[in-house]
């Protein structure tokens, strides 16, 4: 770990030594450690650059700043109990919905969500989108912490769904009212800026509750209630305070879902993390290679069929093949170095892994192609 003044603010990178973190995501985090009445920036063991500002980091300030947080305002990460009879992950990958499209106005899903949608905005409501989003069947596997995990209702076996999306356009249309008229520079109006966020947010969440309760229909469950969801793409008032989080999850005192990749564990943790971390722990593995070094790559080293069945036996879903190879295992840092970086800064204490059944990214085409023969 290392502290180095920039002016009046500092950087704090919360990593061990033997952490791979690129020296241009480092050099993002000055940057904005630079800007008018930045405070504090905390980064993650995942951190890697993002456009115009760092992904997995943590940033304090006296002013609001709406780039810092992005567009996908609302991007988190829910963790919803499922049971079924019969986990077979490849026959339950042909099940799962199509997540491109919109669910229609008779869908039963709609029953187990709240229907007073933030904003009144429809678009793209109970859809995934694309890029790191994704929908997961999962197994909760090795169990560190019985009895936190016993408080959440999990067990060694339980199943889970793991649902990672965010506001979709709305996010984008947040920022785009603002970078038209203010570039990177800060909020003119704080309140009205913050009023729409909040209304992102929540729509996130909503989001993901729905998509939850399509695939558990979708798969022969009943719908649950997440037992954690936490966004980590959003700016928070703390002590009078702007915090923006841009890929980092709220951890003071909250259960976090900190995701590996489709073919490695994730993690469920209790994160503790104080002020040095602006209250912040990471959201996931984190990129090593761009998507474009990623589909160079990978398209040398893998073939689309080894791409779609992982080395722990899951199946991923997903008719997008440029996609596949972008989003490959590869293509991110190893989760265990992530969460051995968290526990050694005291950030977190792992609770459970989710070990990945079936990941849902888009629908097969094939399968697609088959639904509109129907209709």
């Amino acid at each position: 770990m290392s502290t180095q003044p920039v002016k009046q603010s500092t950087v704090t990178v919360f990593a061990s030594p033997t952490s791979w973190i690129e020296s241009d995501a480092v050099a993002q985090c000055h940057q904005v450690a630079a800007l008018d009445g930045m405070l504090h920036v905390a980064a993650m063991p995942d951190l890697h650059p993002g456009k115009g500002a760092p992904i997995g980091a943590a940033m304090a300030s006296s002013v609001l700043y709406p780039f810092l947080v992005g567009s996908d305002i609302g991007c988190g990460i829910a963790v919803f109990p499922i049971k079924l009879k019969r986990a077979i992950p490849e026959r339950l990958a042909a099940r799962f919905p199509d997540l491109d499209s919109e669910p229609d106005p008779n869908d039963p899903a709609w029953s187990f969500v709240d229907t007073d949608i933030p904003g009144g905005h429809t678009e793209g409501l109970g859809t995934l989108g694309r890029g790191n989003h994704f929908v997961e069947l999962a197994r909760i596997d090795t169990v560190f912490e019985p009895d936190h995990a016993s408080r959440l209702g999990l067990a060694a076996k339980d199943l889970v769904l793991i649902v990672h999306s965010g506001s979709r356009g709305l996010g984008e249309r947040i920022l785009r009212a603002h970078t038209e008229v203010h570039g990177a520079g800060p909020a003119a109006d704080p309140p009205a800026y913050l009023a729409a966020h909040d209304n992102a947010v929540r729509w996130g969440s909503l989001n993901r509750r729905l998509m939850a309760a399509r695939v558990a229909l979708a798969l022969g469950a009943e719908p649950t209630e997440p037992i954690v969801d936490e966004c980590h793409n959003l700016v928070e008032i703390r002590d009078g305070i702007y915090l923006h989080r841009k890929g980092v999850a709220p951890g003071d005192g909250r259960d976090v879902l900190i995701a590996g990749t489709r073919g490695t564990h994730s993690y469920l943790v209790a994160a503790h993390a104080g002020a040095e971390a602006n209250y912040s722990v990471a959201h996931g593995a984190g990129r090593k290679m761009s998507r474009a070094d990623a589909l160079r790559r990978g398209k040398v080293k893998h073939t689309v069929e080894q791409l779609r069945k992982t080395p722990v036996g899951s199946y991923v879903v997903c008719g997008d093949r440029q996609l596949l190879f972008e989003e490959a295992p590869t293509a991110y840092k190893r989760i265990e170095q992530v969460i051995g970086d968290l526990v050694e800064h005291k950030l977190a204490t792992p609770v459970a892994t989710t070990l990945p059944l079936v990941t849902y990214k888009t629908p097969d085409a094939a399968k697609r192609e088959r639904r509109s023969r129907r209709t």
